[in-house]
């Protein structure tokens, strides 16, 4: 067995340069500029995991969610991949992980991902959400070989932090005296500060949505669909690098109100105010993006919702810094009641700020449904969305904004930057 890879402090600490902005360099690395360093990049997530671990009472972390695989290995192998269940990696304190890959990815990986030894690149298939029967033993032999590495290691009696499990597969593993404890709280708190190279690719995602904001501004005139604005984002995101657009909301018109979190073949008409969230990804780093726009012309109660929106957001946002708790922040939005919902549950993620990195939502989690009861604390380095919400007095039109931000050492750097300080209104009349 190899020797474990030698992660070295400054590899796990941002330790950048705040009088800097951070850039967004572009999709290729030159040899005339340092970019995103990825041997960096893989280091300091390997780094914040084994930290993470050390502190917690796992002895081992088994993760078969995608995001934590990927913050795990520096692997990928395609988002159809993230409902099946199919992948899993072990990481053992002290050790370099494991991964089990869909068939051949494993050996692909032995060829073509130099950063951990060939013999921890493993196929394995536990079954594809159930559709391969538990009986066929996929998992129990799975389950013994997970505890057979972790005797190898003299871990097994220690509890084994789990991230999201098949009950069939978690069932295998306690069969086999394995203790399963929560592990996806683990590498919660390891993805939540991020790398120089992590800022890099979350400001690059965030500039390919600048530019597909601005074609959906060109874009927007009566006859056009919802869903003609969502294939054509699509097409530029992935023209511009995106390796998975995970949604587009495109909500017009009389959908505004209530938020219906999706997109269907309405055809946009003059006086339609419209919200659109784009939900995208580069090199796995996401964006959650909105930005609202009317059509031609704007009413006094559309142009009023979206000034009560944009305040709400600049109150939150000038609050953020080091040291501030997410209470502080959702005390800012309106009460669930204040705008037409009867509680803090019926009006979830409309007053809203959630972390972004791997997955859509990280931590921070803000929202007064929690924060106002178990507040967390914000942290430099930190990557987060906030998102507001307000309909308009007309009774169907409403405004939504959303900002990116990077939490630096005094305050904070927006990185969504297509104009929304006042109501774009594309094709005036």
């Amino acid at each position: 067995m190899s020797e474990p890879s030698v992660i070295k402090p400054e590899d796990i600490n941002p330790n950048y340069d705040w009088h800097r902005r951070v850039p967004s360099h572009g999709r290729t690395n030159v040899d005339y500029e340092e970019r995103i360093n990825f041997p960096r990049l893989h280091k300091y997530r390997l780094g914040r995991a084994r930290e993470a671990l050390k502190n917690s009472k796992a002895g081992s972390l088994l993760c078969f969610d995608n995001n934590n695989i990927r913050y795990l290995t520096s692997t990928v192998i395609g988002e159809w991949s993230r409902d099946k269940i199919c992948r899993y990696s072990l990481l053992a304190q002290d050790h370099d992980p494991v991964l089990w890959d869909f068939g051949s990815a494993a050996k692909h990986h032995q060829l073509f991902s130099p950063w951990l030894p060939k013999e921890n690149w493993k196929a394995g298939m536990v079954g594809l959400r159930g559709t391969v029967h538990p009986d066929a033993g996929l998992m129990k032999n799975a389950a013994k070989e997970i505890k057979s590495m972790l005797n190898e290691k003299g871990l097994a009696n220690e509890p084994v932090g789990v991230d999201l499990v098949e009950p069939a597969m978690m069932f295998a593993l306690q069969a086999e005296g394995l203790e399963i404890i929560d592990g996806q709280q683990i590498l919660l708190e390891a993805r939540e500060i991020k790398s120089r190279d992590e800022l890099m690719l979350l400001n690059q995602a965030a500039s390919m949505v600048d530019a597909t904001y601005h074609q959906i501004y060109e874009t927007m005139k009566p006859g056009v669909s919802e869903a003609q604005i969502v294939a054509n984002a699509n097409k530029l995101l992935y023209e511009l690098g995106s390796d998975d657009v995970e949604a587009i909301n495109a909500i017009s018109g009389e959908r505004c109100n209530p938020h219906p979190h999706n997109f269907t073949d309405r055809i946009f008409r003059p006086g339609d105010q419209a919200f659109f969230d784009i939900l995208q990804s580069y090199m796995g780093y996401r964006t959650c993006y909105y930005r609202t726009f009317n059509i031609g012309r704007a009413s006094d109660s559309q142009n009023d919702a979206y000034k009560q929106c944009r305040e709400w957001l600049d109150k939150a946002i000038e609050l953020v810094k080091p040291g501030v708790s997410t209470d502080k922040i959702a005390s800012v939005w309106p009460k669930a009641e204040e705008f037409g919902f009867a509680n803090e549950m019926s009006a979830f993620a409309l007053q809203f700020g959630h972390g972004l990195g791997l997955a859509i939502h990280e931590r921070p989690i803000i929202s007064r449904l929690v924060s106002m009861d178990s507040p967390d604390e914000i942290k430099e380095g930190m990557v987060f969305a906030l998102e507001t919400y307000c309909p308009a007095k007309d009774g169907y039109s409403a405004a939504r904004i959303e900002e990116e931000l990077i939490v630096t050492d005094k305050g904070c750097q927006v990185i969504s930057l297509f104009p929304a300080e006042d109501l774009p209104i594309a094709n005036k009349y």
